[in-house]
């Protein structure tokens, strides 16, 4: 009998451990908290982080599309820890010939469309670092060694915790042409003008990032996974041809040596205005683009507390400016492009960008550095301090479709958006792109409605991810997976954490709470390094809201969302007043389905026997049932006289009560959120929170309480949890159409507006 008993609790304590994983505490799927990190999710008070503080000399040569460099890089060691040797990221060997980037693709032929895309994948260029040197200050060589994307000095002597080093490095490298290999960086060339536009970054040997989570981290960049770097101060002179334009990460500090008399006015009068001024106009930009001039001009930038540099240049740029307030300061908004970004960079580029700073600001915390700046470059969107790179162009004759507009507004505020996240939110890009292009997207998102309402975003709402969450599990990855190897990349890394957090501000933990949370998270890691702990432990510290089945749920497995209404019963309580019962019963037994046989019966059974001789009929062919007879009125007097008033009221309520049943198909647990339509009309939304499933994960139901009869139940109305499976979720069952479906325009050679030019000729004709 004891040994039965036992074998029944162990069974019961398993199954209840079985029960509850989808709720269990994330414990082992987080770092145990430190002195660096804490269990609240703020920086611990041994917290500490590197600083890299870069001089660097920069020559462009317009001619060869060749970059040199030089740069003296200060480095200082605010860890506890001795180190032995340096690790720089030499970005640019992605180009190498033999990278591994190439080595690694898969590929198919029935993956390249065009002999076009044969020729792309076959194009060769003299890419990668030439290091040509790398010093001590006094000219004294350090021994190096480069391991593909990566390059290790090994110290002489031991950088002891507090102390710097300063060393120098020298390279150059030849620029990529974009139209050809790719790259997040390089040229574009116009044949029509024969002249570049350059967009310049990663452009120089670069310190990784040393840490109490990842020690250095020096993994492989390989294209996917950007990059991971430590904050410091940059003092960059940049030499280009002296008809080019600059724009670069910080402000210029010679501008009264560069810019014509004309030209610093309208940047004065620029730094005060709120809308867009003009300090190079296309008139002086397409009359620089006939010079080719051949004598040099340098440009000096300097910026403090950042973690990355990058820069434009061309003799084609248009170049505007605006200030935007945030806080208790002006930012510079500005905007680089060429004659054929117009007319929609005009038009819209620094507006975009000064609506961006102020909507993060609000969000996250106030923009701190004193410019902001969008660089149009053909098929690109990159980010860096201050600093981004970003498409959408219209088509040569000024038209271009609501898909470029939008597209151009999108890539402009999510690029813009990239100075929070991670240029100053710094997460580690190589190790989780989510951490920087989830939050991101998700920002991005909250910015694009309070730019224009009903903006079609195309990620934030939670029905927009459903199609990639129901699909083949295969092609799938967690959220929690490193950035190069996730599959679905733009899914995984931008649009499901993006909808995640959309949904933990709309439906789990409500604007306030969320909004206090996740601001909290922005003040605490602002310039500094954040992990997913960091930011899991903060929403949960901040809000009081137990969050660990959501992160589970939505970042470590690839379960979807796909919960049925399984199940409606209807119940009304028995008043047991007798005039009530009985006519609800007659009510009843007239409204029953008959049977086919009794329907036909009516007619081909002219007359039955009891019919011909009613003298057969006994007591029970003739009593009526539904009558209500002295003995029922005494028996409820006698039931009223032997209970409360307020039992006999509640009775005689007419509550209708429904029990629910829902059941948990795609195996991520949600909230459920239930529309009630009743009789007259009207409607109710009941809300019911995920830990209804927290014993039961697969079958649950919940018992409802109305004063009148339900018409209708329909789950997840409001789109709010990412259902894969909309004709599940109603009672009475209806199917619903479907919501994904995409009504895409007739794709044409002419675009609206182009169209309607050739209707006001044909007008104009008549």
């Amino acid at each position: 009998m004891k040994k039965h008993l036992y074998l029944t609790i162990f069974a019961f304590a398993i199954s209840s451990l079985s029960a509850q994983t989808k709720f269990a505490q994330l414990g082992q799927e987080l770092p145990t908290a430190n002195a660096y990190r804490t269990a609240s999710g703020a920086p611990g008070h041994e917290y500490y982080q590197q600083k890299a503080d870069y001089k660097m000399d920069i020559v462009l040569d317009d001619n060869k599309q060749r970059l040199d460099g030089f740069e003296t890089i200060t480095y200082t060691n605010n860890s506890p820890d001795r180190l032995d040797y340096l690790w720089l990221q030499l970005d640019q060997n992605l180009f190498e010939e033999h990278s591994d980037t190439k080595l690694i693709e898969i590929e198919k032929m029935e993956n390249f469309k065009s002999v076009g895309d044969l020729r792309k994948r076959d194009f060769k260029y003299d890419g990668g670092f030439k290091i040509e040197q790398v010093t001590s200050t006094s000219g004294q060589a350090l021994k190096y060694f480069i391991n593909k994307t990566m390059l290790r000095i090994d110290l002489a002597k031991p950088l002891l915790p507090g102390q710097s080093i300063s060393f120098q490095v020298k390279w150059w490298y030849n620029i990529n042409d974009r139209m050809q290999v790719g790259g997040r960086s390089g040229y574009e060339y116009f044949d029509t003008d024969q002249n570049y536009l350059y967009t310049i970054a990663q452009f120089f040997p670069r310190m990784c990032v040393y840490n109490d989570v990842t020690g250095w981290q020096n993994k492989q960049f390989l294209g996917r996974g950007e990059f991971t770097l430590p904050f410091g101060d940059y003092q960059v002179n940049i030499t280009v041809p002296a008809d080019h334009i600059v724009g670069a990460t910080g402000e210029c500090q010679n501008y009264s040596s560069i810019l014509t008399a004309d030209q610093r006015k309208r940047f004065e009068l620029a730094k005060k205005s709120d809308s867009p001024v003009l300090i190079v106009t296309q008139l002086e930009a397409e009359a620089a683009e006939k010079q080719h001039a051949q004598h040099t001009k340098t440009w000096t930038f300097k910026a403090t507390n950042v973690r990355d540099f990058a820069f434009a240049s061309s003799r084609k740029f248009i170049w505007d400016a605006q200030k935007q307030s945030v806080g208790n300061k002006d930012v510079l908004c500005m905007s680089y492009y060429p004659k054929e970004g117009n007319p929609l960079w005009e038009r819209y580029s620094t507006k975009l960008v000064a609506h961006t700073i102020k909507t993060y600001s609000k969000y996250t915390i106030d923009y701190p550095y004193p410019v902001a700046i969008s660089v149009h470059s053909k098929w690109i969107g990159m980010e860096y301090p201050m600093i981004c790179f970003n498409g959408g162009r219209p088509e040569a004759d000024g038209t271009y479709s609501e898909g470029e507009k939008y597209g151009m507004w999108g890539v402009i505020i999510h690029e813009v958006g990239h100075n929070f996240f991670p240029m100053i939110i710094n997460s580690d890009e190589r190790q989780w792109t989510w951490m920087d292009e989830g939050l991101n997207t998700f920002v991005q998102y909250l910015t694009e409605q309070e730019w224009e309402r009903n903006y079609p975003s195309r990620r934030g709402p939670a029905y927009l991810i459903a199609d990639y969450m129901r699909g083949d599990v295969s092609g799938i990855s967690p959220i929690m997976t490193n950035s190069e190897s996730i599959k679905q990349f733009g899914n995984n890394a931008y649009g499901k954490p993006a909808t995640a957090l959309n949904i933990l501000r709309e439906t789990i933990m409500g604007r306030e709470l969320f909004d206090f949370a996740f601001k909290t998270y922005c003040q605490r890691w602002a310039f500094k390094h954040p992990t997913p702990a960091d930011f899991f432990r903060t929403m949960e510290d901040a809000s009081a809201v137990d969050l660990d089945w959501f992160w589970r749920g939505w970042f470590y497995t690839t379960e979807h969302v796909d919960i049925a209404l399984s199940d409606v019963k209807w119940f009304e309580l028995n008043t047991q007043n007798p005039d009530i019962e009985k006519a609800f019963l007659q009510q009843k037994d007239a409204q029953k389905d008959q049977f086919i046989g009794d329907q036909r019966n009516r007619t081909s059974i002219e007359q039955t026997v009891n019919e011909k001789d009613p003298k057969i009929n006994d007591f029970y062919a003739t009593r009526k049932v539904f009558e209500v007879d002295a003995l029922d009125r005494v028996a409820y007097a006698n039931f009223v006289a032997n209970n409360d008033t307020a039992l006999i009221d509640y009775l005689n309520a007419n509550k209708q009560f429904y029990e629910l049943s829902f059941e948990n198909i795609g195996g991520l647990v949600m909230p459920l959120i239930i529309e009630v339509t009743f009789i007259d009309g009207s409607k109710k939304v009941e809300r019911i929170p995920a830990e209804i499933w927290r014993i039961q994960e697969q079958n649950v139901s919940k018992v409802f309480v109305y004063d009148q009869p339900v018409l209708s139940f329909r789950l997840d109305p409001f789109l709010e949890t990412a259902d894969t499976d909309l004709d599940n979720n109603t009672w009475p069952r209806i199917l619903q159409p479907s919501r994904y479906q995409m009504f895409k325009q007739q794709q044409t050679r002419e675009n609206p507006m182009q169209r309607q030019q050739r209707l006001e000729q044909l007008q104009q004709g008549n």
